[in-house]
């Protein structure tokens, strides 16, 4: 199995040159008052969010609570007809899909004395509830209704003035707790927590704190020397001055941002797989659509695809040889499959890890293979010097087509991912799948009107389950939980990779711009822009701007083409937000995300081996509160972002 090394090193530098340093002693400030912040942000998360639990209104009985887990509520349907009434349900979110029946309410004993039943309810989404007369197989009534945590709520079923009309309504027996408030104040401590970090920056930058602090210094520093050997004049010693001199501008400055956007997908990741606090839009979408979870993995492949442009047009400069780059790319792509199959692999949780229960793909693997054909595909046509291109950009009279040229330059690489789109959709709309429709982009079960129910995830679980074998993919999809999907389905998948191929590639894109247009902020940021412009187009046109009715949905199950297009609109947005505030006006130092950002792997792999150890995860007093989960994912996710600041500190980065 491979193995990383850590390494202890000077400041991590990269490429791409004519970005300003800042001063050193600025960044010291910056990185003090941060570790301070940090340290308080543990005790706070630890101390204060568990007090946050789920405030309900006083004076309210909560009796009927205690047996609700978290996201559910209490229906209690009363029937005032003489006829048996069959209750069903569906979700909104879930889309053509069957009613699901809850129960059968016999007719009511006697005018008066209406029979009823108890429901729990799912609270995550809205519901519509049918009611059908058994006796004529009529439906009475629908009923959409959103119902709130821990809720206790009524559903009469009566006729009006003794008429054939049916009447449903739902009443609020007893009104749920608001299970946001924890987000609320989680929310506002950290952003409290920020402006006091951004607060003391500013009042440590001022010229008068400057020379109060130099003073100190000074002056314990000569104190220093005259009570110890050091001041014997047979020494030379660095004058406390020298400390806040900025130092000579550096050629090959690492770009910030680019480590503040990976450090912002890593921590976001973290986040939502340590559970997000259990709510629903912390968790993978079920189907079609999109949540917060959905973001991240895609943002963090986009961003991998960046770092390789610039490392790879760094290693160029300095001698490297493309065979011996190749060599590196394929030994670091062994050693990202390896790790994720072997050392993080879900299926433990099942038991001793064996052949018959391994699950081969997964989220390094997927990199791992994105890694390997983006930087196979630069190392094809990538350039050490670039100067050509940015002297062309200023020049007086310019060819038509020169604008385009980060692109042109590129052809035979952008030509290689387009033939394996070609072959992405003839794959998912031709490819034959027994039993079930040539094209077929659904969940399967209930949905479709139960037509498929064995057809989740069409001609992609289909090449999944040849080539791997069923017993080798994911076996829970998030399309059980809405859709009730009993077939497994990876969304790390074969054919899904060749989507995180054009991901990474259009990262790389990003990365081109940065060498080619280097020192011009205005032509990097606009041409971000237009990708995203021209992305977010591509995007509307492939889903008819709708969830489920367009022609390719966005899907992160299958990593659909239209899913691709719109995470790499938001990315080249949210790259130019970063880059702006970060590199181009220093309005922000990346913290607390540029240090995970620069220990990414550490982070990653720490977090998915440690999970079950404190303190990233402890016994809790209520399993079923959003508040206690709340607070343990946070905690858990800033003990990740303390450690890698740490790391940072002493210079050590675990590199593969």
């Amino acid at each position: 199995m491979a193995k990383g090394k850590l390494k202890k090193k000077p400041e991590y530098t990269s490429s791409v040159s004519g970005v300003a340093q800042a001063s050193q002693k600025e960044m010291t400030l910056q990185e003090e008052c941060f570790s301070l912040i940090a340290a308080l942000t543990l005790v706070v998360a630890v101390c204060v969010v568990p007090l946050t639990a789920e405030i309900s209104p006083s004076g309210l009985s909560h009796h009927k609570h205690k047996a609700l887990k978290m996201d559910e509520a209490i229906l209690t349907v009363n029937n005032e007809l003489n006829a048996e009434v069959v209750v069903s349900w569906v979700s909104e979110r879930c889309y053509r899909c069957l009613y699901q029946q809850l129960g059968v309410l016999p007719a009511a004993l006697n005018p008066g004395q209406p029979s009823s039943a108890n429901y729990v309810m799912s609270t995550q989404h809205e519901i519509t509830l049918q009611l059908i007369s058994a006796t004529v197989n009529k439906e009475l009534c629908t009923v959409p209704f959103h119902f709130g945590e821990h809720g206790n709520y009524s559903l009469w079923v009566k006729n009006l003035n003794n008429s054939s009309v049916v009447n449903c309504s739902v009443v609020t027996d007893e009104r749920p707790v608001n299970s946001y408030i924890p987000i609320l104040v989680a929310f506002l401590i950290f952003a409290g927590l920020a402006l006091a970090s951004a607060i003391g920056t500013k009042i440590f930058g001022l010229d008068v704190v400057k020379g109060i602090l130099f003073r100190i210094s000074s002056s314990m520093e000569t104190e220093r020397l005259i009570n110890s050997e050091l001041g014997s004049p047979s020494r030379t010693v660095s004058l406390v001055a020298d400390n806040i001199l900025p130092p000579a501008p550096n050629p090959s400055k690492r770009l910030r941002s680019l480590d503040t956007f990976r450090g912002l997908s890593l921590v976001m990741m973290v986040f939502v797989n340590y559970g997000g606090g259990r709510y629903w839009f912390f968790r993978h979408e079920s189907w079609n659509g999109l949540t917060v979870a959905d973001l991240v993995f895609p943002w963090f492949v986009f961003i991998m695809g960046t770092s390789v442009a610039l490392s790879i047009n760094s290693m160029l400069r300095t001698g490297a040889t493309r065979l011996s780059l190749l060599r590196k790319v394929a030994w670091r792509s062994v050693q990202l499959f390896a790790i994720g199959v072997f050392i993080i692999n879900p299926n433990y949780c099942q038991g001793p890890l064996s052949w018959d229960n391994l699950r081969i793909p997964g989220v390094l693997q997927r990199l791992a293979w994105s890694y390997l054909a983006v930087a196979c595909l630069d190392l094809l046509v990538a350039r050490g010097h670039l100067d050509i291109l940015t002297t062309s950009v200023s020049a007086p009279q310019e060819a038509w087509w020169s604008p385009g040229l980060d692109v042109l330059l590129y052809w035979p690489a952008w030509l290689c991912v387009l033939v394996l789109e070609v072959v992405w959709l003839c794959l998912t709309f031709l490819l034959p799948v027994p039993d079930c429709p040539t094209g077929y982009l659904g969940p399967g079960g209930i949905g479709d009107m139960g037509q498929y129910t064995n057809c989740t995830g069409g001609a992609a679980a289909l090449i999944d389950r040849w080539l791997l074998g069923e017993s080798h993919i994911y076996q829970t999809p998030s399309s059980r939980v809405i859709y009730s999907t009993g077939m497994p389905h990876d969304p790390e998948g074969v054919l899904g990779s060749i989507n995180s191929i054009l991901m990474a590639f259009l990262g790389l894109q990003a990365g081109k711009i940065i060498l080619h247009y280097r020192d011009l902020h205005t032509s990097i940021i606009s041409r971000f822009l237009i990708w995203g412009l021209l992305l977010g187009v591509i995007s509307a046109i492939l889903t008819k701007c709708s969830t489920d009715q367009g022609f390719i949905p966005v899907n992160k199950n299958l990593w659909s083409l239209s899913y691709v297009t719109t995470l790499a609109c938001f990315a080249f947005v949210l790259l130019v937000l970063v880059y702006y505030t970060v590199d181009v006006k220093r309005w922000w130092s990346g913290a607390p995300f540029y240090y995970p950002g620069m220990n990414s792997i550490l982070v990653y792999v720490g977090h998915e081996v440690f999970e079950e150890y404190f303190p990233f995860r402890w016994t809790m007093a209520n399993s079923q509160s959003h508040a206690e989960h709340l607070t343990q994912n946070l905690v858990a996710t800033s003990c990740w972002v303390f450690i890698s600041y740490m790391l940072y500190r002493k210079k050590i980065f675990w590199k593969i």
